[in-house]
């Protein structure tokens, strides 16, 4: 079966310097559930950028959905972008919007119907906390109340992929643990999860899920090979 992401030899660089990302070649399945995982620096977020087509590469190929993305007429982004929920480290919320508003914008650019959107967007406000502040503005809700709208954004179209940055890098443990119960969840229906994160406890909470470590830029098992940890092994 062909993979959701699949990267051949993909490689990043910013202008004239060495290449932040060099190299890699992996698969995501259909339906897997993976975190990445390096220190800071090691390239986490520029390959974000290319799974979510904010960046191309300077090398190699980046397929989606089974389509080489190089060869898509720029017209084609827009439509495989909504085939993908992103949670951004730095929320990227629209400040003119309140919570109810910010989630249920996928809804409306879909084309979904109004008297169908409330429900929906009502549901899952309550799912993280948040029915009493949606009608707040993102300047007056906090960084955890914002990283939560975020993550309820990008979940709401239910997306065949979520790619997260640090999504409970500013939620308290109790509130982490539902933010990835919910992932878990939509990870069970059928969705492919992609979580960036430095947090080890995190990563305990989903012993069978698949780690990508990179280091300097490059995947530490260079076959690209996807491992599933027992427990102990986390670290």
């Amino acid at each position: 079966m062909a993979g959701i992401v699949h990267f051949d030899n993909v490689g990043l660089r910013y202008g004239t310097g060495a290449e932040t990302l060099a190299g890699l070649s992996f698969t995501l399945a259909p339906g897997s559930f993976h975190f990445l995982t390096g220190a800071s620096g090691a390239g986490k977020t520029s390959l974000i950028n290319l799974i979510t087509l904010a960046q191309r590469p300077s090398r190699g190929i980046v397929s989606l959905f089974g389509e080489d993305t190089a060869g898509l007429p720029r017209r084609r982004l827009p439509a495989l972008r909504r085939r993908i929920g992103v949670v951004y480290q730095d929320f990227r919320l629209i400040p003119q919007l309140s919570a109810f508003d910010n989630v249920a914008l996928p809804l409306r650019i879909g084309g979904m119907a109004e008297r169908d959107i409330g429900q929906r967007v009502e549901e899952l406000l309550d799912w993280v906390g948040l029915s009493p502040r949606a009608s707040a503005k993102p300047a007056t809700l906090s960084g955890g109340e914002q990283q939560r709208v975020a993550i309820a954004r990008a979940v709401i179209t239910h997306p065949e992929l979520i790619v997260a940055d640090e999504p409970t890098g500013n939620v308290d443990p109790e509130m982490a643990a539902r933010l990835l119960h919910l992932l878990e969840v939509m990870n069970r229906q059928g969705t492919t999860v992609l979580i960036a994160t430095h947090d080890i406890h995190l990563l305990r909470q989903m012993p069978g899920a698949s780690i990508m470590r990179l280091a300097k830029g490059r995947i530490d098992d260079p076959t690209g090979s996807i491992r599933f940890p027992p427990r102990e092994q986390v670290s």
